[in-house]
């Protein structure tokens, strides 16, 4: 065995111990979720109109196509019930979308520049790949929903499946009280879980070109760290909705791009990225 050479002095060195780790600094800007108030989804509500004030004609634009949408929905439930949630499932698709260009437009507005309906109309084509994950996301989401809602058909209607005439007297029938309280938990459940993923999910695509599941997993703590304001703000919109189908569905002409427009600030009151 060769002799260990010995340092100068005849003492043997301390062995080296490892520097501890210290992980990288976070690539890209950091986001942080702002506490917020009941008076944000006011504020929000106030800075949507004057976005969509100061472009009545695209907003006006976008409002056709919501109503658009409401009628095609009511025509099919009337005519073709089975088709209904076909229907659903399209506008699933084609809503994110419409709704991405009244947040392009309050982007617009925000940056000092001219808001543009056909900048508006294509302003998805640069996030398409996240839009589709994300709108995929929601589509499975929506396929549960009715799932879950056929399984509580099954097991809580006590009066036999009603006629599209007779749907309101039968789900109200006294025997049908737990089918209502069920119905109403279980859509309660997937209504708020769609609207958790999607509160700013979209307007963060838009803003910082992030991927869906970033985005996503941004608005669901969004949602549950500030969860009695935003179930408010869901309150508010689920308000100015039932309101806008009244009647025929024309208050979707403007009740439609103010919500598109309060959810951007909606996103940018909550959402604060540190550059």
């Amino acid at each position: 065995m060769r002799d260990q050479e010995m340092p100068e002095g005849g003492r043997t060195q301390p062995a080296q111990q490892p520097s501890p780790y210290v992980p990288p600094p976070p690539a890209g800007p950091r986001r942080e979720i702002v506490p917020l108030s009941f008076a944000d989804p006011l504020r929000w509500l106030a800075r949507g109109w004057r976005d969509m004030a100061s472009a009545m004609g695209i907003a006006l634009f976008y409002g056709f196509c919501f109503w658009g949408m409401a009628l095609s929905l009511s025509a099919v439930f009337l005519h073709l019930p089975v088709y209904t949630m076909s229907l659903v499932s399209g506008c699933l698709l084609v809503g994110p979308f419409l709704a991405m260009g009244l947040y392009e437009v309050s982007r617009q507005r925000e940056l000092g520049q001219t808001a543009d309906l056909a900048n508006s109309l294509t302003c998805w084509d640069r996030h398409i790949g996240s839009m589709a994950l994300l709108v995929l996301v929601l589509l499975l989401l929506e396929l549960l929903w009715g799932r879950a809602s056929l399984v509580v058909f099954a097991v809580f209607f006590n009066t036999g499946m009603p006629s599209t005439a007779g749907v309101l007297q039968a789900v109200f029938n006294p025997e049908n009280w737990a089918f209502v309280a069920v119905y109403a938990t279980v859509g309660g459940v997937f209504a708020g879980l769609v609207f958790a993923t999607s509160v700013v999910s979209i307007p963060m695509i838009l803003d910082r070109d992030t991927d869906a599941i970033s985005a996503s997993i941004t608005s669901l703590q969004v949602f549950f760290g500030n969860l009695p304001v935003m179930l408010f703000w869901g309150g508010l919109i689920t308000a100015l909705v039932v309101l806008a189908f009244i009647p025929w569905g024309l208050g979707l002409l403007i009740i439609g791009p103010w919500l598109g427009h309060a959810t951007w600030h909606a996103y940018r009151g909550s959402v604060r990225w540190l550059d």
